[in-house]
This record gives C-alpha cells, sequence and structure tokens, in this order.
C-alpha cells in the first residue's frame, strides 16, 4: 500500500507547489486598467492625427466617468482594423458600415451604438468629379482614373462598385485606374489636384477640404448620390465583459445631453450624437448586397 501511495502523496505536492508558484507568477492586469487599457480601434477614413484628436478626449471622458482606461489606436487600413478585433489586439471599435457587416460575420463584433448626423442615424454616398472634366452621369467614368478612401470604404467604394455595376461597367475593367488615397478628404484633393478623373466619398466629405481650399464646392461637383446607407458604429467583441460594456456604452450616450459632450463627438468623424442600436439596425444593407446579387467577400476587393 505504501508504494502505492507516495507517489500520489508526491504528484499531490508539485501540483500544489506549482500552483503557488503560478499564483505567486505574472498575472494579467484587469481589463480596463492602466497596465492592460481596453483598445479602441477607429477607422482610419481620414487623417490619422485627426481622428486621433477627436478620439482621445471622448476615451478621457469615458475613463472620467467610469474609471475605464481606453487606449485609442489608428490602424494602417480598414482591413486592418477588423483583424485586430478578430485577433483580440483590439476589443471595441469604431466600425465603418461595411467593416462592422463583415466583422460580425465573422464573430468578431457585436454593435452597440450607432452615430448620429444631421439628425439620422443613415447618410448617403457620393461620386465626384472637377465641374469641367466632362464627366456628367456614371457611365462617363468608363475609361477613367477613379479614386476611392479604401477598397473597404462602405461609401467610398463597396456602393460605388453597385453604382458601377448597375450602370453597366464593369469596375475591374472598364476603369482605366483605381486609386487608393487612404481617406475621404484625400479623394476630394485628389480630384481638386486633376490626379483622379473621379471619385467616391461619403456626402458631403468636401467640407474636411473646405477651410484649406475655400474653391472646392466650385471646383469639385456631385454627379451621383446614393440610396441611404446606415451609420457607422461603436461595436465591442462578443466576448467583452458585459458589466463594463454597459459602463462605456452609458457614458457615450451621455455625450449627447451637453454642448460639450456634442462638441466631443463632433470632433470624431463630425458625429452629431449616438443613439444605441443592435446588429438588426444593419438588416437593411445586408438586404441591399444581396438585392444586388453580390457577396460581402467580393465586395471587399
Amino acid at each position: 500500500m505504501k508504494k502505492v501511495r507516495v507517489p500520489y502523496l508526491l504528484f499531490a505536492v508539485a501540483a500544489i507547489a506549482a500552483m503557488a508558484l503560478a499564483a505567486c507568477g505574472p498575472q494579467t492586469p484587469e481589463l480596463g486598467t492602466a497596465e492592460n487599457p481596453v483598445v479602441w480601434v477607429l477607422t482610419p477614413s481620414q487623417d490619422t492625427q485627426t481622428v486621433l484628436a477627436g478620439a482621445e478626449p471622448i476615451a478621457q471622458y469615458v475613463e472620467e466617468q467610469t474609471g475605464i482606461v481606453i487606449k485609442v489606436v489608428i490602424p494602417t487600413d480598414y482591413t486592418a482594423q477588423q483583424e485586430a478585433m478578430c485577433s483580440g489586439e483590439a476589443q471595441m471599435g469604431a466600425l465603418n458600415t461595411f467593416g462592422y457587416v463583415r466583422a460580425h460575420e465573422r464573430g468578431c463584433a457585436d454593435v452597440a451604438i450607432a452615430s448620429v448626423r444631421y439628425g439620422s442615424t443613415s447618410y448617403a454616398g457620393q461620386i465626384i468629379t472637377q465641374v469641367d472634366s466632362g464627366i456628367t452621369k456614371i457611365e462617363d467614368l468608363a475609361g477613367k482614373t477613379f479614386c476611392r478612401p479604401d477598397p473597404e470604404s462602405t461609401s467610398g467604394w463597396v456602393i460605388p462598385q453597385l453604382s458601377l455595376l448597375a450602370a453597366g461597367l464593369d469596375p475591374a475593367t472598364d476603369l482605366a485606374e483605381i486609386v487608393d488615397t487612404g481617406g475621404h478628404d484625400a479623394v476630394v484633393l485628389a480630384v481638386y489636384n486633376g490626379d483622379c478623373d473621379a471619385g467616391a466619398t461619403f456626402e458631403d466629405a468636401r467640407v474636411l477640404v473646405e477651410k484649406d481650399f475655400p474653391d472646392v464646392k466650385e471646383k469639385v461637383v456631385v454627379i451621383a448620390t446614393s440610396a441611404p446607407i446606415p451609420n457607422d458604429n461603436i461595436s465591442f467583441t462578443p466576448d467583452f465583459p458585459a458589466e463594463m460594456r454597459d459602463q462605456i456604452v452609458n457614458a457615450l450616450l451621455t455625450l449627447n445631453d451637453t454642448e460639450e459632450g456634442q462638441a466631443m463627438l463632433k470632433g470624431l468623424f463630425s458625429w452629431q450624437g449616438l443613439e444605441a442600436v443592435d446588429d438588426t439596425f444593419y438588416d437593411g444593407f445586408r438586404q441591399q448586397l444581396e438585392a444586388a446579387g453580390v457577396s460581402i467577400d467580393e465586395l471587399g476587393k
């Protein structure tokens, strides 16, 4: 009996010792602390510094209201933003419409809040060109150089692709060149400077550069406007702690209630308010893609 018991006794002692050592070893700091902040990854739809300057005051506000520390991160492109949430590098995202639908399909994002602009939770896209370009309708884009913010920009490429296809143009073969500019403001400037014959942005992205180029609305004109698109959002990874999510969401929604809060929202993607929503908010957009006979994966190219 003793020969049987000793190995088990030694194993039990060793296991207890190992557990004790593990308890004394390095531990992952609690999420939402300075040592392990909630990482908020934002859409790089405008100049990086502009986005960062708009997001950081909001992150600081949430920390003051809840004690939850949030770190703002701007990725290199829209795809990198989604990958950050899918890989667990980020727990919170300000996602554009298409980026959210794609990330949600992959099981990486659940929407909590939609942005509000001009009293609406939807917006439109536009196709722009120089006033004297000779381009007056979508069919005229054949053989032209076309600027887009990013391959996964909803108003800057996903919807324009559908418009081109509806007009009988294959974006892959009928455009002379597709140029990725890295932002909606950069698309406007590329068209303004004549670097691209035409381009696509959200409506009306011309205001982003109007301060430096006061004649932009005279020189750059809109030839097409899209149907309504559900707005961008604030989302969380599905495994994000529910109580912490509620605290952050409730704090963010209070930004609607004061002039100071509204000013902070305006500084980030020109938001004018926030509204609590769930995933069904994007069902109409999904139906629009389905009706066009294209898949999410096909459009994200």
